[in-house]
């Protein structure tokens, strides 16, 4: 007997409660700069050092965070489900929590990739990437990290993945990224939906989702036991 088949959708929330700043404030500013300068293709154009530095920083401090409860909960499923972790982070917490099957959407933080040819993609080995890093092409290294007006390679994967679901958990997204926020619509018609997130009472859902106002720490921990009985 196969067994069912659980997919995450997990987004700035949850790592947000591991440290790590969330994409945008409500001021618009990413940590004091503007989206546009640091995650689109015209601030690499206009500034690639800046997008490097903030880059480089963002790195230092993935690397510093540690997996939270809520983490370490997904991974509990595992026995009981078929479980597929579909991020919208570009960290990887949810790897060193023990989540096995993972689809970044936006790419990784811990990745470089070409400027030329964006199928060709680098670990990296430290916190820093150098304008000097060159790909075998002879271009820049840049993050391997999907902006703003780029392509979201790995859509079609995870719009496949969740068509296949039984159980879809959305956790800590405020599902207003675009094309990522669509996927809660391609599940089939027996999928049970459940949204885990503190301001979830904000989020337009409709009749058949499940909703848990409370922070991914709080709430996985608890909710898993239920799913794995």
């Amino acid at each position: 007997m196969r067994k069912r088949k659980l997919v995450v959708l997990s987004g700035a929330g949850i790592s947000a409660e591991s440290g790590l700043q969330t994409f945008r404030g409500q001021d618009g500013l990413w940590e004091g700069h503007r989206v546009e300068d640091v995650a689109s293709p015209e601030g690499w154009a206009r500034d690639a050092e800046r997008v490097q530095r903030f880059y480089n920083l963002r790195r230092a401090a993935c690397r510093q965070a540690q997996p939270n409860a809520g983490h370490l909960a997904l991974v509990e499923l595992e026995p009981y489900f078929d479980v597929y972790i579909v991020t919208q982070n570009i960290d990887d917490l949810h790897e060193r929590a023990g989540s096995k099957q993972i689809i970044h959407l936006h790419g990784e933080i811990l990745k470089s990739q070409s400027s030329k040819d964006p199928k060709l993609v680098f670990d990296i080995s430290g916190d820093t990437l150098k304008m000097t890093d060159l790909c075998p092409l002879g271009s820049v290294l840049r993050p391997h990290v999907v902006w703003f007006g780029e392509a979201v390679p790995m859509m079609q994967v995870a719009s496949k993945v969740v068509s296949e679901a039984d159980i879809l958990l959305v956790v800590g997204t405020s599902l207003q990224v675009y094309p990522a926020a669509n996927l809660i619509y391609a599940v089939p018609h027996h999928c049970e939906i459940i949204v885990v997130d503190p301001q979830v009472d904000n989020l337009r859902l409709h009749h058949r989702v499940r909703q848990i106002a409370a922070p991914a720490s709080v709430a996985l921990p608890k909710l898993i036991k239920e799913l794995a009985k």
